[in-house]
């Protein structure tokens, strides 16, 4: 159930689409090929102070990496979407990055469905622990 306001939606559609530009752009100029990262969902509170963005990042072996190195320069990346979005925004969201970690959930199920061993009597396969 999706409980943003329009206004909110399209606020943070706003923000998922520049700020994939911003970081294509980055990884590009910054020589980083062997990295994919994608948004896959942007939320903005009902003041429009905050912005938790998701991303799923591939390979997953590198992500708290880049998660971390994200959340270090948020300030510089939060000052640049500003910039780019002068005309849309008044005032940029502070912005807060989270890895998106429902791909790994969804292999984990499919995994545990397949496996002939019961999920409900053996819970540690579907929490991804063996």
């Amino acid at each position: 159930m999706n409980s943003q306001s329009p206004r909110q939606r399209k606020v943070s559609t706003l923000i998922k689409k520049e700020l994939a530009k911003m970081l294509q752009e980055t990884l590009i100029k910054e020589g980083m090929k062997n990295i994919l990262v994608s948004i896959t969902k942007v939320s903005v509170t009902v003041d429009f102070a905050f912005a938790k963005i998701y991303l799923s990042i591939y390979p997953t072996g590198s992500a708290l990496d880049y998660l971390a190195l994200l959340n270090e320069n948020k300030k510089k990346i939060k000052h640049a979407m500003a910039i780019r979005m002068k005309n849309q925004l008044r005032k940029m969201p502070d912005l807060s990055f989270f890895i998106d970690d429902s791909l790994d959930y969804i292999r984990n199920i499919e995994s545990a469905l397949k496996n002939s061993i019961d999920p409900i009597q053996n819970p540690d396969l579907t929490s991804g622990k063996k």
